[in-house]
């Protein structure tokens, strides 16, 4: 023996062969080799083997096709790899083919398969050597870790039950199952806390993913509706699924057509039997000692039982899944908490007004944020309130709730929009800093505060109506014949931003009958919103709330995930017969004038008596301050709505003040007298002076159930 250098380096050779070695390689290398052995003919046919296990008799499989000893799952694709290799002579190697061996008892195998091209010493082709290598475990093993990735990365990025199971069954069918559902508690999904176990028979469940797979019968889910499951249902007891739900264990079970409990679960047993499905494995979803719901996997068809890895896979992605629909719980139930406080918060069902139609449309979503209002102002004024408060949760509709209430409360001071608007962001910085100085490990203290909002007045007498916004996306404005008008209201900065720039309002012209649209940017989701917000309102026939649910249809899907607010209003007059004005001298005699005026005028409007002669102590006494106090030119203005209002006009900008007189005092009881007659009273000031007013709650007569316009 000597070194040849041509086998590679330290290689060695013999320089002639002993006799018979060509025979005895071959004999060992089929007698001992681990690997089985197939020699081919050009027919693809057996002419020797050995073989990766009993699979009979070898006489009976010499002389068949490759493809049919091992019952490959796609026998013509590999015939045609075959036949590749036996005309190019380039080797296939490590090929994976599923198939099983034909005279064995088992499941489905998972098989790598090496082939390479045989010639003569003439270099004529004679056959191929298939390498058979078993590579089922390994492959099993695989397939496992694979599920259990995609569980990982697909289960628990999101907050919603339904995604959750949805993410959980698309990891595991086909990887690991061919058919799988879960079912959750249904108290579960509303946010409740999960029961203890054991689950109870009175527990309903209900279907949150359900979906499977049979490749190799092309099976899908819609085939089967012929045989649905119920979307809820209660345990049936002596069933494999109750007794998981009972003791927190897990059930496999051998499927056929003497399976006892079937009869006690009807509909389990339909879907088996739609399915095929022959092994079951029941996973409680269970999370410190609690039942959130359960698993059913099925294995149909060609598909192996479970075994023991596979229940541990099982427990381990179950276990993924619970934690993530409590998560999921968790924040339903704050969402819950958060939502059931904005709608608290927001305006309830208010009647018609006497000069403006408005109507609404709140989205539910994650934000709890939102919110809108309208509000009554004197001199038959509506406040029109669109805004945001960006973040989720309780806090958030606390937040909401508290600038509501702020802009709520200086409303009634008859302040400008733009005013209004420094007046909240000063009280939303005076939030912020409450927030900052919480204590470093409260969760809120990192958390940081935005918002917007938009503040319109619209004034039926002027018809005008003045906005200012703080962040929050402009209007859109049509006319009454649906011609959209060019409005530009300047951007003020956020609520709780950094920015001191002041806010500029802009005013507007209306003619009875436009429209205004204020919502929130879910409405504005892109350029194209604007134009199709004008459309939809082009339309002056149709009524608000059809323009506002039709503004809603044309929201793109999945546009308005955190929720959204649209408001809108259609303006209008203060019909002649509702209103009274008067031009007064400015003399002393004028409040005794302005008394019988008033008389005259109520009691054509059929009010009762005693509001006649309340209204004549008011008047008097705002007429008499006017003359003493104010300045000329003088007008009384009297507005039948719901409420009787009385308006006195001058041309000061000197406000008086309640005094509590005491008992020697001679005067100093006007405005006293004033607010103990009338419900609400104020002072309201404009470029030409001021208005002191007040309203008076009043009984429509027979007939006068309410104005409208």
């Amino acid at each position: 023996m000597t070194d040849a250098g041509t086998g590679g380096p330290g290689s060695r050779v013999w320089e002639k062969a002993p006799e018979g070695l060509g025979a005895a390689l071959l004999n060992t290398l089929f007698d001992q080799s681990a690997v089985g052995l197939h020699v081919l003919d050009t027919d693809l046919r057996l002419v020797r083997v050995n073989l990766l296990t009993d699979m009979g008799p070898v006489d009976r499989l010499l002389g068949r096709r490759f493809d049919d000893v091992y019952h490959l799952d796609a026998p013509r694709e590999t015939a045609e790899q075959l036949r590749e290799v036996m005309r190019t002579g380039v080797p296939l190697v490590g090929l994976l083919m599923r198939g099983r061996f034909t005279d064995a008892d088992g499941p489905l195998r998972s098989l790598t398969v090496s082939v390479y091209r045989l010639d003569n010493e003439a270099g004529e082709v004679i056959g191929l050597l298939a390498a058979v290598v078993d590579v089922t475990e390994r492959e099993k093993v695989r397939a496992r870790d694979r599920c259990l990735t995609a569980v990982r990365d697909g289960v628990g990025s999101s907050l919603d039950v339904a995604d959750i199971c949805e993410a959980y069954i698309e990891a595991v069918v086909p990887r690991f199952v061919d058919f799988a559902t879960i079912e959750v508690v249904d108290d579960v999904l509303r946010g409740a806390d999960p029961p203890l176990g054991p689950l109870g028979p009175d527990v309903p469940l209900r279907r949150a993913a359900r979906t499977g797979f049979l490749g190799g019968l092309g099976w899908e889910q819609d085939e089967h509706e012929a045989a649905p499951a119920p979307e809820v249902r209660r345990l049936a007891p002596r069933t494999p699924y109750a007794l998981a739900a009972s003791d927190l264990g897990v059930r496999v079970v051998r499927l056929d057509s003497d399976t006892p409990w079937l009869d006690a679960d009807p509909d389990a047993a339909r879907l088996i039997g739609a399915t095929g499905a022959h092994s079951l494995m029941v996973v409680p979803l269970t999370l410190r000692g609690t039942v959130l719901g359960l698993v059913s996997l099925y294995r149909c068809g060609v598909s192996d039982s479970f075994d023991e890895d596979d229940v541990s896979l099982a427990l381990a992605t179950a276990t993924r899944v619970a934690l993530s629909i409590d998560n999921a719980r968790r924040y339903e139930r704050d969402h819950v908490i958060a939502s059931t406080v904005q709608r608290r918060l927001l305006p309830q069902e208010e009647g018609p007004r006497i000069a403006v139609e408005t109507a609404h449309v709140l989205l539910p979503g994650r934000n709890s944020g939102s919110w809108f209002d309208t509000i009554a102002l004197s001199g038959a004024r509506t406040a029109l309130v669109v805004g945001t408060v960006a973040g989720r949760g309780l806090q958030t509709a606390i937040v909401m709730g508290q600038l509501r209430t702020v802009i709520q409360a200086l409303s009634g001071i008859d302040l400008e929009p733009d005013e209004m608007l420094a007046r909240l962001k000063d009280t939303a910085d005076r939030l912020a800093k409450e927030r900052a100085a919480l204590p470093p490990g409260d969760s809120l203290q990192k958390e940081t505060l935005t918002a917007t909002c938009m503040y319109g007045v619209y004034d039926p007498f002027s018809r005008t109506c003045t906005i200012a916004r703080a962040g929050h996306p402009g209007p859109v404005v049509t006319g009454p014949d649906g011609t959209p008008l060019d409005v530009e209201v300047p951007e003020g900065p956020g609520l709780f931003s950094k920015d001191t720039a002041p806010f500029a309002p802009a005013t507007i012209a209306l003619e009875e009958g436009s429209v205004l649209a204020f919502f929130t940017s879910a409405f504005r989701s892109d350029a194209a919103a604007p134009a199709l917000i004008r459309d939809t309102l082009a339309h002056p026939d149709k009524p608000l709330q059809d323009l506002c649910d039709n503004l809603v249809y044309t929201l793109p899907p999945d546009s308005h995930p955190d929720g959204a607010a649209l408001l809108l209003a259609r303006t209008g007059t203060v019909p002649a017969d509702h209103v009274a004005t008067w031009e007064l001298e400015h003399d002393r005699t004028t409040p005794s004038l302005a008394r019988g005026l008033v008389r005259e005028q109520l009691e054509a409007w059929q009010l009762d008596e005693e509001t006649v002669y309340a209204t004549e102590l008011i008047v008097s006494e705002l007429i008499t301050n006017a003359v003493r106090y104010g300045t000329p030119p003088l007008h009384l203005r009297l507005l039948l709505d719901r409420t009787l209002t009385c308006e006195v006009h001058d041309s000061s900008s000197v406000a008086p003040h309640l005094r509590h007189a005491r008992t020697v005092d001679e005067g100093g009881r006007g405005l006293f007298i004033v607010s103990q007659l009338a419900s609400h009273w104020g002072t309201r000031f404009s470029r030409d002076g001021k208005a002191l007013w007040t309203e008076q709650e009043v009984s429509p007569p027979q007939g006068r159930e309410g104005t409208g316009s």
